[in-house]
């Protein structure tokens, strides 16, 4: 739990994080993700590694496509990924503590420490996207009460149809994460 100033959010937003909340990042090669995970899937198989060892822990977390962590209507967190030539940069911020009014935490007490290295350990063992996808495509029925920027532009998510490579099909458009 670090203070964290010039982080970045989703469409080049600025991300500012306050003494008490989690942030972290890592690095992986390609090579050591699944075989089955499409590249524009990256967030949203980070982000939903993450919600299930928080939901074994008793949250109610869910993820808001494509990679907004929630905790009923309010934003606790996210994830943005990046690529360069064959390393993959994850950075996850997370609430733990009240900040602002318009975001939520986390409604449960986690030891950081041990956290993360569950988190790690989840993150090499490469589960697959079909397999953690079938779970996903359950969870994403509640962001079809949500809205997402999309092309510059707020559209309501109640329409959207989740595609198998994490994509969704809104107006007869495919959109891929935007993170």
């Amino acid at each position: 739990t670090t203070l964290q100033t010039d982080g970045i959010g989703s469409r080049n937003n600025s991300w500012e994080g306050k003494k008490g909340n989690l942030f972290f990042s890592f690095v992986l090669k390609k090579q050591d993700l699944p075989n089955d995970l499409p590249i524009q899937s990256y967030s949203i198989y980070f982000s939903f590694l993450l919600k299930e060892i928080l939901k074994e822990k008793g949250s109610k977390v869910w993820l808001k496509w494509p990679n907004d962590f929630y905790i009923k209507e309010k934003k606790i967190g996210g994830t943005i990924t990046n690529l360069s030539g064959e390393l993959v940069y994850c950075g996850i911020g997370l609430n733990l503590i009240h900040t602002q009014e318009q975001f939520g935490f986390l409604d449960i007490t986690i030891d950081i420490k041990s956290f993360l290295k569950e988190y790690v350990e989840v993150v090499v063992q490469k589960n697959s996207w079909k397999k953690l996808f079938s779970k996903y495509l359950l969870e994403f029925e509640l962001s079809k009460k949500f809205r997402a920027t999309i092309k510059d532009q707020k559209i309501s998510l109640e329409n959207a149809e989740l595609n198998e490579d994490g994509s969704i099909t809104i107006n007869n458009e495919k959109v891929f994460s935007l993170r």
